[in-house]
């Protein structure tokens, strides 16, 4: 094939796959020290593109698995590490796999298209010690509560799981350019649960009672399950104004309401 159809391919899959390979070493090296990663840790990365994290990631842990959409670069990265038994190249969509049955750690520049995803899979994944990932921005800005409001996914996690933006890595760090920069997202589980094993259901039911808007605020989302009076004695006891806007409401504060009204 003409080099210029294989420069065309490769553009052809990076759109397709939203793929921005970072070229950075320093930002792939810093992320392995976020994340804490050790000779003993197994390390799942998540769109390996040309392979500048999973060089970092490789020097530290046990063992790395590495998933990659595109055919071609699981290929080549597949090649370059065909005798490395510790790094093992997978052709498949992350997404459609299950998390491994003992503890693991994520660190992985994610397609920024797949972002959710992602982050929904990780939440889901019991044995995941935590995730350090490349994401928007402005996505690890609004779920880290930057601007002073919090996501529903963050809240309804918070009892097993904080979030922590970890510094902004700018757009230049990537290839092709993105339009956005970009920021280290650290999801980690906590080591003692929030709230007791038995509640966690329950507290999800609760976020999504509060966030749905019926009544016109929170504290009317509330009283449409609890009693008017105990809704309001809650906000008093937690200092909230009875008209705070959902979004507004620090995620401690909904585990003290929650505490307050349901357990």
């Amino acid at each position: 094939m003409p080099r210029s159809h294989v420069h065309i391919q490769r553009n052809t899959n990076r759109r397709r796959y939203s793929q921005n390979f970072l070229t950075d070493t320093g930002v792939a090296h810093r992320m392995v020290r976020l994340a804490g990663v050790t000779d003993s840790d197994h390390v799942i990365e998540i769109g390996h593109g040309d392979g500048v994290l999973t060089r970092a990631i490789a020097q530290h842990a046990e063992s790395v698995v590495a998933y990659e959409i595109d055919p071609s670069l699981s290929r080549r990265l597949r090649q370059r590490y065909r005798d490395d038994p510790y790094v093992r190249c997978v052709n498949r969509d992350f997404l459609s796999t299950s998390p491994p049955r003992s503890e693991f750690v994520v660190v992985a520049n994610i397609p920024y298209a797949a972002t959710s995803g992602i982050v929904r899979w990780c939440l889901h994944a019991s044995t995941l010690r935590s995730a350090t990932l490349l994401t928007q921005l402005e996505y690890a800005r609004k779920r880290t509560g930057y601007y002073g409001r919090w996501t529903k996914v963050t809240v309804a996690s918070w009892p097993t799981m904080s979030w922590d933006l970890c510094g902004i890595v700018g757009r230049q760090k990537f290839r092709p350019v993105p339009r956005v920069d970009s920021a280290v997202l650290q999801l980690s589980r906590r080591r003692d649960s929030l709230l007791p094993m038995r509640e966690h259901a329950n507290y999800r039911k609760f976020v999504e009672l509060g966030f749905s808007g019926l009544g016109g605020s929170l504290q009317s989302s509330l009283s449409r399950r609890y009693r008017t009076k105990a809704v309001a004695g809650a906000f008093r006891a937690c200092g909230l104004h009875p008209r705070t806007v959902v979004g507004y409401v620090h995620p401690r504060d909904w585990l003290k309401l929650y505490r307050q009204l349901a357990m």
